[in-house]
């Protein structure tokens, strides 16, 4: 049976993690990327300015990792948004469709009882690597 190739990804564009977990994991063409919160990649501070703000800044880190391993986020196939807060779904919503405006991936958006460093957001993804044929069935 051939091994499978795991590699971790790693970018200083982006927010170092808090904790005992990589940026993101590629195993093969499938990369994981751990949750991102609205985190300037300098300070480890969240953005001021609520909700849009950092799920930008998030959205921003996830792209830096994004293109660490050389793709973007078209080849994001899943996300999932967690909220401090349901009341910022559609605010998130927005944000959102700054980076992902067609084809959408597959997403799941659940509140939760706290964030890490108190952030009202937080987005993680899974992304598949190589060229992208869009076909609808």
């Amino acid at each position: 049976m051939a091994s499978v190739v795991r590699k971790i990804i790693s970018t200083a564009k982006a927010p170092g993690a808090i904790g005992p977990y990589s940026q993101a994991v590629l195993v093969d063409h499938t990369m994981y990327i751990s949750g991102q919160l609205g985190m300037e990649p300098q300070s480890g501070s969240l953005v001021a300015g609520g909700v849009a703000n950092e799920a930008r800044q998030a959205l921003v880190n996830m792209g830096e990792i994004l293109k660490a391993a050389n793709c973007d986020y078209n080849n994001v196939v899943k996300t999932t948004v967690l909220l401090a807060s349901m009341d910022d779904f559609a605010t998130v919503n927005e944000v959102y469709k700054e980076f992902f405006s067609k084809n959408f991936p597959a997403r799941a958006a659940y509140q939760v009882a706290a964030l890490p460093k108190g952030g009202k957001v937080e987005i993680e993804a899974i992304a598949v690597l190589g060229p992208i044929t869009e076909s609808n069935l």
